[in-house]
């Protein structure tokens, strides 16, 4: 029988810093110390940088964007806390108990994990049942260089997630979402994986056949060797069909020829910094991580391709269409989303545009800050944890997307199509 939710107690930066004090007495068995334990508190938004609190015990506190930074948690309950959007860098979770935890589009580079126990657990609203199942939710977080040696993670979520150069060996994700995971150079030595789901996560410098032995299904994966056409194998060096583009916008189709990237593996070229590759065509491409700063790209057919951490800043998508693509993680602050417009007179041709259409495409922790997005579209797209700050969304279309913790602070909504579902309003990101 799980217990009465219980009020949620916020607590101050005095009383978390009086605490911390106490606690550090009780490590180094002084007179007047007392162990850190809080239940069902609310620490949010609130600093404890570079603090030991070792063997301390925190259940089901609400821990968001904290800075939590360089602090030692090693041995700690943590039990069914939830550390989202929170920075987490260098702080160390030796042997700690995470169960049940959620650290969502947190901050974790170099973070130590060995050891922790990142099973499921039992939580409620505001207290404890032990017949709630909840698994340990990673998803969205950075855990760059994170040493996660021998951790129990069996079914946790680390979907989005990124886990650069991390030590995973010897780790337990038997049943675990790593779904659309970059695992990039990851070490995974001695590993379990059955049951984990790789659907298009990144698996480059990683042994294939750590996975393939678990029979996972990793067909989607992103690797080091193409998946599609290299650019290699192209009819032509790419300089000369940027060329022969270049001659065909300038011609209006009547020389050179359209550039068609559709189906190209384009990751090894690195960058297409302030290219001009207006309206080319590429379905089903794969831009993932490359640099396409400044470049132009408006009035261009995208659909479905890949631009998972591409640096697209300040780039002309202007009447683009990227249906289906995923742009996860990317960095588009200041880009042009808005319509493209056509005509110059003042007549009836002036009021003719071809808006920028992002229908179905996935912006899960995309950075798109101070971006002009007039009249876009982004029927059923997934919008989780996307940043628009600031952004310009006049008019734009959010019939049937997904809005989960969509930072919307100073952005112009007005004229915005949404689902009544949804409220009319998109929702922050918690803690914020």
């Amino acid at each position: 029988m799980s217990n009465q939710p219980t009020t949620t107690e916020k607590l101050s930066q005095s009383q978390i810093d009086a605490m911390v004090k106490l606690h550090k007495r009780y490590l180094e068995g002084r007179l007047g110390g007392k162990r850190a334990t809080l239940k069902n508190a609310d620490l949010s938004g609130l600093v404890m940088r570079d603090c030991n609190l070792a063997q301390a015990d925190f259940m089901n506190c609400k821990m968001v964007n904290m800075d939590l930074s360089g602090s030692n948690f090693s041995e700690a309950a943590l039990y069914a806390c939830d550390l989202s959007v929170s920075n987490l860098n260098r702080t160390t979770f030796l042997r700690s108990d995470l169960r049940g935890a959620t650290i969502e589009n947190a901050s974790m580079e170099e973070t130590n994990l060995e050891k922790a126990d990142l099973r499921s657990g039992g939580v409620s609203i505001g207290g404890f049942d032990a017949n709630a199942v909840k698994a340990v939710n990673f998803s969205g977080a950075n855990l760059t260089g994170a040493k996660m040696k021998g951790m129990l993670a069996s079914k946790a979520d680390f979907s989005d997630s990124i886990l650069v150069g991390a030590d995973m060996s010897g780790v337990d994700l038997s049943g675990a979402n790593l779904h659309g995971a970059d695992l990039s150079n990851a070490e995974t030595a001695g590993a379990q994986f059955g049951g984990a789901d790789l659907e298009d996560s990144i698996l480059i410098g990683v042994p294939l056949d750590d996975f393939k032995r678990w029979g996972l299904d990793i067909s989607s994966a992103l690797t080091d060797e193409n998946l599609g056409t290299a650019v290699s194998d192209l009819d032509e060096p790419l300089p000369q069909l940027i060329e022969k583009h270049r001659e065909w916008v300038q011609s209006g189709g009547k020389a050179g020829a359209q550039l068609d990237l559709s189906d190209v593996d384009m990751r090894f070229l690195k960058s297409l910094k302030q290219e001009k590759l207006l309206a080319i065509r590429a379905i089903k491409t794969k831009f993932c991580g490359i640099n396409l700063y400044k470049t132009e790209l408006q009035s261009a057919t995208l659909d479905q391709s890949d631009f998972r951490y591409c640096d697209m800043e300040e780039a002309d998508l202007r009447g683009t269409s990227f249906k289906g693509a995923n742009l996860s993680h990317a960095k588009l602050k200041k880009v042009n989303g808005n319509a493209l417009l056509f005509g110059v007179s003042s007549g009836e041709n002036a009021r003719r545009f071809n808006p920028c259409n992002f229908e179905g495409a996935k912006f899960r922790y995309a950075d798109l800050q101070g971006g002009q997005f007039k009249n876009a579209v982004f029927r059923n797209a997934d919008l989780s944890h996307a940043d628009f700050t600031g952004c310009d969304l006049r008019e734009a279309d959010f019939t049937g997307a997904t809005m989960v913790n969509t930072n919307t602070d100073g952005a112009n909504l007005e004229g915005a199509k949404m689902d009544p579902k949804q409220g009319g309003r998109i929702f922050r990101i918690p803690g914020t």
